[in-house]
């Protein structure tokens, strides 16, 4: 009878019964919550078929240490309330980690959640500083932050003789702390900061029109952003439009959607990029995301929101893998933590103390085709 209970337990344990939540012989259960708004933000639908590209293409050879991956994804609508329910529904339906995000609110929002429930976060896409500072234990973003795109565009600037800078952010604690870091590169620079634009909520065209005329008078040099691309795009528009001298600069983050909209209009505009030109095939990366979506599809276009997507995606997957056959979220936290990856020219790393991932940021101008060139 004693070897019978023993054979009986061994059995459940090798079925996966004490395995970890969200991990079982043939599956883990990824759960992301991403800001869709129903299908409206093109740039985290742009995201999101990245992801699937890659989850598509590890499955097909075998997933991870035999197992494939299974994505739950819900929809935020780009409001952080929304993100923390759905992060918290996501562990209770037994995800393994949260992962892929968008938009700074919403992200920092699941960061929290991720915290409190010891519960790994990896790989939101957004540029908010409060993914890395101060320290958040379970969270681990691959892509640069906003102060380093902040930075590069810029420095960029000053090489070209400009001095001082206007700034569209939302009016939050986050896009506050955006100002500041804004401020901090202009002093490390020598520039000044001459014109603050915060908004909240729905912003009307008088305010757009407003915000024009102001940016006309104060006359900045260049004009950079905080996320906000439905916003900036409108203000650029209305700038162009009153014959506005002077350089729109952007986050990466909708430079696509933004370039689209505004047509014309967006010719000479400058955008930092967290990730390489998805049509530069000198890069490994691109190589391989090109190859991989044209599988996968005869046509449609390749976007910097996809290759994102697409980037982050490999990431976990190296990181899973390296975890090895006995997965737990500590153990992938350790893994994370005393590992790097190269995603194809692309190096990532984590430490403990240091969620830093990538620094990498690259500039794109808008050509007269509408097409980004670096």
């Amino acid at each position: 009878m004693r070897q019978y209970l023993l054979g009986c337990l061994f059995a459940m344990f090798a079925a996966g019964v004490f395995a970890e939540a969200g991990v079982t012989d043939r599956t883990i259960v990824i759960g992301q919550n991403i800001s869709l708004d129903q299908g409206k933000n093109a740039y985290g639908v742009a995201a999101l078929q990245g992801i699937k590209l890659y989850f598509d293409k590890a499955n097909a050879e075998g997933g991870i240490n035999g197992r494939k991956l299974v994505l739950q994804t819900l929809d935020d609508e780009n409001k952080a309330a929304n993100a923390a329910a759905n992060a918290r529904k996501l562990i209770a339906d037994g995800a393994f980690i949260l992962f892929g995000s968008i938009e700074g609110g919403p992200s920092t929002a699941v960061a929290e959640v991720a915290n409190e429930a010891k519960v790994p976060f990896f790989g939101p896409m957004a540029g908010s500083p409060n993914l890395r500072r101060p320290y958040q234990p379970y969270v681990f973003p691959v892509r640069a932050e906003h102060r380093d795109e902040f930075r590069a565009l810029m420095n960029w600037g000053k090489t070209t003789g400009m001095k001082t800078v206007g700034f569209v952010r939302a009016d939050s604690p986050v896009g506050a702390t955006h100002l500041e870091n804004v401020r901090l590169v202009a002093s490390e620079l020598g520039m000044k900061v001459v014109l603050d634009l915060p908004f909240k909520g729905d912003v009307s065209d008088a305010q757009i029109a407003a915000w024009a005329k102001s940016i006309g008078d104060s006359r900045p040099d260049m004009v950079l952003n905080h996320g906000s691309g439905a916003v900036y795009q409108r203000l650029v528009g209305q700038a162009r439009s009153d014959n506005v001298m002077t350089t729109f600069m952007g986050v990466n983050s909708g430079s696509t959607q933004i370039a689209a909209k505004l047509g014309p209009l967006a010719h000479g505009m400058v955008f930092a990029q967290v990730v390489p030109n998805p049509r530069d095939q000198r890069q490994p990366i691109v190589r391989e995301f090109l190859d991989s979506a044209r599988k996968a599809r005869s046509s449609g276009d390749f976007s910097y929101g996809e290759l994102e997507g697409y980037l982050t995606a490999k990431a976990l997957v190296l990181a899973l893998r390296a975890s090895g056959k006995a997965l737990t979220r500590e153990g992938f936290v350790r893994t994370l933590e005393t590992s790097r990856f190269d995603l194809g020219g692309y190096p990532v790393r984590w430490k403990s103390g240091d969620h830093e991932g990538s620094r990498f940021v690259d500039l794109s101008i808008v050509g007269k085709s509408g097409r980004f060139i670096d």
